[in-house]
Order: structure tokens, then sequence, then C-alpha cells
């Protein structure tokens, strides 16, 4: 099993200033942790299974960014929709990697299908995702994200993890405003003028 914030932050080595769309709970606090001070993060908020849909829309509106996801396995089980959406526009600059520990974490661990028989990558197949894997080990992870940055997607990684040792104390210690977030995010991916 792969421990998120240490796959995070290899991510995060890899992105270069690339924008990082986290789905909430466990993945935002993990994506903080790892690196508090990036702008190029977008933290969803109070909409779960969403996330998805804002990194899509990124990743169509602007084709010169790789658009990074890091979504949640409930979430995603709360939209699987958004896999058959993403795979029917195929964005080549797409990478959608789930944090897939098989457990609602955010709310006292209740187990869930894809901790069972589900197994997310061949929903993502099957759903038109050409590119689909389901790593185990960090070092197969390091390898789905380096050849997800360095060829065309759209990408789905379902990356099996343990849960997330980080807790939401860090990432709420600060106020959150969501149109402070949403400012700071598009600064940080604004288009060089000229």
């Amino acid at each position: 099993m792969i421990e998120p914030l240490e796959a995070t932050q290899y991510l995060l080595e890899m992105v270069n200033n690339n924008p990082v769309i986290s789905n909430l709970g466990p993945s935002n606090y993990t994506l903080y942790q790892a690196d508090p001070e990036r702008k190029a993060n977008f933290y969803m908020l109070n909409s779960m299974g969403m996330a998805c849909s804002i990194a899509l829309g990124l990743a169509l509106a602007r084709p010169d960014l790789k658009v990074w996801l890091l979504d949640g396995d409930g979430a995603l089980l709360m939209n699987l929709g958004s896999l058959a959406t993403e795979a029917d526009h195929a964005p080549e600059n797409l990478i959608h990697i789930v944090w897939d520990n098989g457990i609602y974490q955010s709310t006292g661990g209740q187990s869930i299908p894809s901790g069972k028989k589900v197994n997310l990558a061949e929903i993502a197949k099957a759903a038109g995702f050409e590119k689909a894997a389901r790593v185990e080990t960090l070092s197969a992870f390091r390898k789905a994200v380096q050849q997800a940055a360095s060829t065309p997607g759209p990408w789905f990684i379902d990356a099996r993890t343990m849960p997330s040792s980080i807790t939401r104390r860090a990432f709420w210690s600060q106020p959150r405003r969501p149109a402070q977030m949403r400012d700071t995010f598009m600064r940080a991916i604004k288009p060089p003028s000229g």
C-alpha cells in the first residue's frame, strides 16, 4: 500500500508549475501538508464528487497546462458518470489520480466498494480511458506519474493507499475562504501576458 503524503510529495516534484485540483477531505489535507505555500493548488470544499468536473473544465479551457486531479475513492463513487464525461472529451492534458484507501476516511472509516471487489481502474477503462492503471506500491506510482507527465492522456491512476495520517487540523488551522482560495489559484495559473 502507498503512503499518501510520500506519494503526494513525489507528485509535486513532477508537476512543476501546473495546477493540482484536490478533492475535499484527506486529499486536501495531504496536498496542503506536502507544500502549504504552493499557490497552484485548488482545494475543493464541501462538494464531494465535483473536483473531477473542475479539473476537466480547466483541462479543456487551458490545453497549455497539465491538469492534475487528486480525487478520493468515495468521492469518485459518488460521481462515476464523470469518468465517461472525461473519457468522452479526452483532454490530453488531464491526469486523474484517485487515492483509493477503501474507506470513507473523513466520516469514520466506513468501508466502501473500492475496498472490496470494485476496481476503479477497470471502471475507468470501461468508461473509455485508454490509459488507466492500478498501482499498489510507491515505485509503481512513481512510474505511472512519470508516464502521465511525459505522454498525452487523459490518464487515470488508481493508487491503492493506506489511510492518510494527516488530520484536518493543519489544513483548517487558518481561515479558508473559498473566494480567496479561488483568486490565489487563478493568479497562479494565469497565462503569461503577451
